[in-house]
């Protein structure tokens, strides 16, 4: 029987094509379907379109947001007098006793970046989808004999935001596709690294709110691993997370 090479290039395509219709998604696809609907499930589209204020250490907070347009309000009183803080997606305005306080750069992004904070923080898992964002699913772990997801999450320096450079971990419920829990590295003030546990999961306005137990790290550990420290109990206490008088609206 004569060989035909052409018959054989032929085959090897078609076995080739067929590998990569077979080929199951990579875990970047997973982490994304994965976020996506942890995301639904602590308040999906409700976040895009919302009137959000709260109270957290002493300081009262609000959040306009417009299909990805915001307008958020941090206000205080402090030796200064009355302190009313503006931000908005490419612009940040301090009023004191209602006058515009000209401040330096170094303060308006110190400024910037503790408001956004405390917001991006208060509606996890929202935000993980932005444009900068990069995700990947690491592992199954078990906390607390519950199966979760372990997400790395990164961000580009272009639309990362200051802190660009901080690194997370994201732990995923898999029976509830809640947040129950996540960690992070951060450089600013000496840098370091936090466990975050959600305690006291409530629903107002058809989003779920969380409390955290703050831990820190006791010496030199690998972050990649921190939950397991955390089964263990080698991670202390450092802080409370309460938001307190929340109320929400959708326009």
């Amino acid at each position: 029987m004569r060989f035909n090479p052409f018959i054989l290039l032929i085959f090897l395509l078609f076995i080739a094509c067929q590998s990569r219709q077979n080929k199951p998604g990579t875990s970047t696809d997973k982490a994304q379907e994965i976020l996506d609907k942890a995301i639904k499930v602590h308040g999906g589209s409700k976040f895009e379109n919302l009137d959000l204020a709260f109270d957290f250490r002493e300081r009262h907070y609000e959040a306009q947001r417009r299909n990805g347009l915001f307008t958020y309000t941090r206000a205080f009183t402090d030796s200064t007098g009355q302190v009313k803080d503006i931000l908005k997606n490419n612009s940040f305005t301090r009023y004191i006793n209602g006058q515009v306080k000209t401040l330096p750069d170094e303060r308006v992004k110190a400024f910037t970046a503790s408001i956004n904070s405390v917001i991006y923080f208060a509606l996890l898992p929202y935000g993980l989808n932005d444009p900068a964002v990069n995700k990947e699913l690491l592992d199954t772990v078990i906390i607390r004999n519950i199966p979760y997801y372990k997400i790395k999450v990164t961000f580009n320096q272009e639309g990362g935001g200051a802190d660009f450079q901080d690194k997370f971990l994201y732990y995923i419920n898999q029976n509830t596709s809640t947040m129950d829990y996540f960690a992070y590295t951060y450089a600013t003030e000496g840098g370091g690294i936090r466990f975050r546990q959600a305690i006291n999961p409530r629903e107002i306005g058809s989003i779920r709110f969380q409390d955290y137990i703050n831990y820190e790290s006791v010496g030199k550990i690998n972050f990649w691993q921190i939950e397991k420290l955390f089964e263990t109990g080698q991670l202390k206490e450092f802080s409370r997370i309460e938001l307190k008088n929340i109320q929400v609206s959708n326009p």
